[in-house]
């Protein structure tokens, strides 16, 4: 059963403005270049953005199927925005940055399985 969500409206909307973000950010012809000097810095971002995004919306959606959609939907989101990348001449599409979007919406959805998809609710608990 999906929670029953006082705030609601507000945590849709902002959940839709995650994914507005990442598709301005994935399709914007000058990325955005922050230099953290780690590693494989931009695939840590990439899953950082579907893991956040994702599990923003298992706080909202616990009914199995509402899940697999969501899930499917990222996973397509990702796929497309990467492959649409390769339009642009000041980007590019790479494979790795798809897996790691993947990564992040599984985990994202692995996690939902657990008490953290109650962080919502339990913070509009601690609100009232």
């Amino acid at each position: 059963m999906n929670p029953d969500l006082r705030y609601r409206k507000l945590w849709l909307s902002v959940g839709y403005m995650l994914i507005l973000a990442i598709i301005f950010l994935s399709l914007a012809s000058s990325p955005v270049d922050i230099d953290t000097s780690l590693p494989y810095e931009d695939k840590l971002f990439h899953f950082i953005a579907y893991f956040s995004v994702t599990m923003w919306f298992m706080q909202i959606y616990h009914i199995r199927h509402h899940v697999i959609r969501w899930a499917l939907f990222f996973l397509c989101l990702g796929m497309l925005l990467e492959y649409l990348q390769g339009f642009d001449a000041d980007r590019y599409s790479e494979m790795a940055d798809m897996v790691a979007n993947a990564l992040g919406v599984m985990v994202g959805v692995g996690l939902s399985a657990t008490p953290l998809r109650y962080t919502l609710v339990k913070l509009e608990r601690y609100i009232s």
